[in-house]
């Protein structure tokens, strides 16, 4: 079988009958851009490393976690990946606070897979998108974002950073991630 061909929720239904070469491919396709998160978020390569192998354990283990009406199965990767990056950083009792998080640091970085093209374009073109929706956010829900997504700081450390009451926090990154999810259906919906 070729599973090059197959498309990633086909993927995911083959990994669910305990088929590694479908594991493989998934493996092989997002495993730059997971390893990519996972090393901006701890900023150790080894760290990173072992990040991105737990991320396709856990999907070997529990990939029947994955629904499709919830988002594409690179988004669900994306979020294995922080939050196991995230964990991996309080585990360490670590945060890195040598880099200051704002959205300009955040820069584009498209990890290069000559096998699937289409696949390296879509994701530049969904970052792009992102990106854009960002920028309109006020600064304040930037700040807020970043801290918390990309730092890895819970809403109480933010506050505290922040010198913000605790729901201010709350509510500047809800309200943030509303508008997000608003301005990028839109984008997405004009195709």
């Amino acid at each position: 079988m070729d599973y090059s061909s197959i498309n990633d929720e086909a993927l995911i239904q083959l990994i669910n009958r305990a088929h590694p070469d479908a594991l493989s491919q998934l493996y092989r396709r997002y495993s730059p851009l997971v390893f990519g998160l996972a090393f901006r978020t701890v900023g150790n390569r080894a760290t990173a490393e072992e990040i991105t192998l737990d991320v396709f354990t856990r999907v070997w283990q529990k990939g029947k976690t994955y629904k499709a009406e919830q988002g594409k199965v690179s988004t669900w990767l994306m979020s294995i990946t922080r939050n196991l990056a995230i964990d991996t950083l309080r585990r360490q009792n670590v945060r890195p606070e040598q880099y200051s998080v704002s959205w300009t640091d955040i820069t584009a970085h498209i990890l290069q897979n000559d096998n699937h093209p289409e696949l390296a374009t879509e994701l530049a073109m969904q970052q792009e998108a992102v990106r854009t929706a960002v920028a309109q956010l006020p600064q304040e829900q930037q700040q807020a974002l970043a801290l918390a997504y990309f730092a890895g700081y819970t809403h109480s450390q933010i506050a505290e950073l922040l010198d913000q009451p605790l729901g201010t926090v709350k509510t500047r990154i809800r309200l943030a991630m509303q508008k997000l999810r608003h301005m990028l259906n839109d984008e997405y919906n004009d195709y």
